[in-house]
């Protein structure tokens, strides 16, 4: 039975499978290796995953949801056609799709799966990883960190010893990992990132600068207006990466307006996100003890190092161009199925060694004599530890008499515990002494799989309390997830042969949604003839036809709206280019 390699994105996800010597991308029903991470609850309560979710965030915001990784681990939840899930449970929808197409592509059941993560996420959100796979049918025994399955990937023996720079930026998350590279071994010695950016946060800078320009407030438009303004402005960033000039025009109900972008527009906008940028960079470097002249290269990952800007910026802040990558967006995919054979020991693998880091420090209470409100947090194992790792530390008793030491557990880099995420608590008695007598050791393992085992045992009773502290941040108890799993299994989902059509049908309901005049009334005619013809369910060679021409008139008024922008700001005089970068490559 088969262990696949995951890569679940915000934008999109990938699997991937070791066949015949090397990792291979598993394609969708629709033949395509990229699945918009991406959920909809259709109006007969269908489920819809994939590219037709994609495109009905448009049409029907309120039964669509995205970007759902960037919640993993919290509490938020997401309302489609009043049914509520949680981002872990919209994810497993995701994984579940991956799931039934790995099994379609490789003839055999798949039940076990490695999945990637953002090296910086916490304890919490790589448990609800895990929930999702449970929730998925999926046994995740192994996480993998993103830019240590690219780094995996990227890997080439006969290159010798070398130190690079992993620079993982996703469409939510941005990873920086530093690795060293040596005989079949490729070792990670540290990481930093931002959970919280990505190349997401160009679309909706984008589309405020849009607001601003055409007099609208981006806050005060509702959930469809925002759909269609950033779905433009997503648009308009990839023009951007091939062109000087993208121009940007919206002719939707409750959004009119247009916009010139240029790369130094983009960058005089964009200086907060690229300080943001800026800071794992030097985290990263830092904590590895390299400069930035001891690197033999920079790689770059994910989607959003295609844009100019960011390949630009890192050229600025490194002093060398990134690495040439023609896939940026699946090198994760294809390290996590080439670790996913390492973990089921393939043959030709069996001498590859991936190492692994603790990315977070880990640590417990301490009273703070200064505010004895706020606990200080001492470290126990700190954060780029390479795993497994094991680590003891004494504590004393603080007060007179003192019958019980209460360890609480935390992860993080604040100096205060209130700073840092609570993982979970453990107690021990003590027998009653004067303050500072009684002392019990504190025990912290890691191991390779991301679980932590916390020990507390008095140094004079030898009574011991333990836990292992991993999967704390679901709500769920063991038998709410077989029930929340089943309800999950019972939601229809269209049949592969029928994900062609589904595409077509949302394709047309964004076209109408987002257009008015011709192009609306056009839209509308084709939805009229795709839906007639999907009511009479017609013969499958005869709908094959009809999709080619379907799709042929999707893509002419896709053209036809592109083309009316094209001439639109014709008569404007090009802006200077500033000095030094521009946010376009040379």
């Amino acid at each position: 039975m088969a262990v696949i390699g995951i890569d679940l994105g915000t934008t999109n996800s990938l699997a991937a499978v070791w066949q015949q010597g090397r990792s291979r991308l598993i394609p969708n029903a629709l033949g395509d290796v990229l699945t918009p991470s991406a959920v909809s609850i259709d109006e007969d309560g269908t489920v819809l995953v994939g590219e037709a979710a994609r495109q009905r965030l448009v049409s029907h915001p309120e039964r669509s949801a995205a970007a759902f990784k960037r919640a993993m681990g919290t509490d938020r939840t997401y309302s489609l056609a009043g049914r509520t899930f949680t981002p872990e449970e919209l994810s497993a929808l995701v994984l579940r799709q991956l799931k039934q197409d790995a099994e379609a592509f490789l003839g055999e059941p798949v039940e076990e799966a490695v999945v990637s993560v953002p090296a910086y996420f916490n304890d919490r959100q790589r448990a609800a990883t895990k929930r999702a796979g449970q929730l998925a049918g999926l046994r995740v025994e192994r996480l993998v960190n993103e830019p240590s399955a690219a780094a995996l990937s990227c890997y080439k023996p006969d290159e010798g010893e070398a130190s690079f720079l992993v620079f993982d930026f996703g469409g939510g998350t941005l990873d920086v990992s530093v690795v060293e590279c040596f005989d079949n071994v490729v070792n990670i010695l540290a990481v930093s990132g931002d959970n919280a950016l990505g190349g997401n946060d160009f679309d909706e800078t984008i589309a405020h600068l849009f607001c601003v320009e055409n007099g609208l407030d981006y806050r005060g438009l509702d959930r469809a207006a925002k759909a269609i303004l950033l779905e433009q402005a997503e648009k308009c960033k990839q023009a951007l990466t091939e062109n000087p000039m993208a121009v940007m025009i919206v002719d939707s109900p409750g959004v009119k307006g247009a916009l010139s972008l240029t790369g130094k527009k983009l960058v005089e906008h964009s200086q907060k996100l690229l300080e943001r940028m800026r800071t794992p960079v030097a985290r990263a470097l830092r904590d590895s003890g390299l400069g930035r002249g001891e690197l033999a290269g920079v790689i770059p990952v994910g989607g959003s190092c295609k844009m100019p800007l960011v390949r630009q910026y890192l050229t600025h802040l490194l002093g060398q161009r990134p690495k040439q990558n023609a896939q940026p967006d699946t090198v994760v995919a294809l390290g996590a199925g080439m670790y996913a054979a390492m973990k089921a020991r393939e043959a030709n693998l069996r001498d590859m060694i991936l190492t692994d880091i603790c990315p977070f420090t880990l640590g417990t209470n301490i009273i703070n004599r200064a505010d004895p409100a706020r606990d200080l947090m001492a470290p126990i194992i700190k954060r780029n530890s390479a795993l497994p790792v094991s680590r003891v530390q004494r504590f004393c008793t603080v007060s007179e008499g003192q019958e019980l030491v209460e360890i609480e557990v935390y992860q993080g880099e604040g100096m205060h515990c209130d700073e840092n995420l609570k993982l979970g608590k453990l107690s021990v008695p003590v027998p009653a002494a004067k303050a500072g007598q009684e002392s019990v050791d504190v025990r912290f393992t890691y191991d390779i799989n991301g679980i932590l085992e916390v020990e507390v045992r008095s140094v004079s009773t030898k009574e011991t309390a333990s836990a292992l502290l991993l999967g704390q941040g679901s709500g769920m108890t063991e038998e709410q997830a077989r029930q929340r799993m089943q309800e999950l299994a019972d939601l229809k989902i269209p049949p592969r042969e029928r994900a062609a059509n589904r595409l077509l049908l949302a394709r047309a309901q964004r076209l109408f949604a987002e257009t008015t005049g011709p192009r609306h009334n056009a839209a509308a005619r084709v939805l009229l003839a795709l839906d007639k013809a999907i009511a009479q369910q017609t013969p499958e060679m005869e709908m094959a036809r009809l999709r080619r021409k379907i799709g042929s008139l999707l893509d002419d008024l896709e053209r036809a709206g592109e083309e009316e922008l094209s001439g639109f700001f014709a008569d404007e005089p090009e802006e200077d280019l500033p000095e030094g970068w521009d946010g376009e490559e040379d």
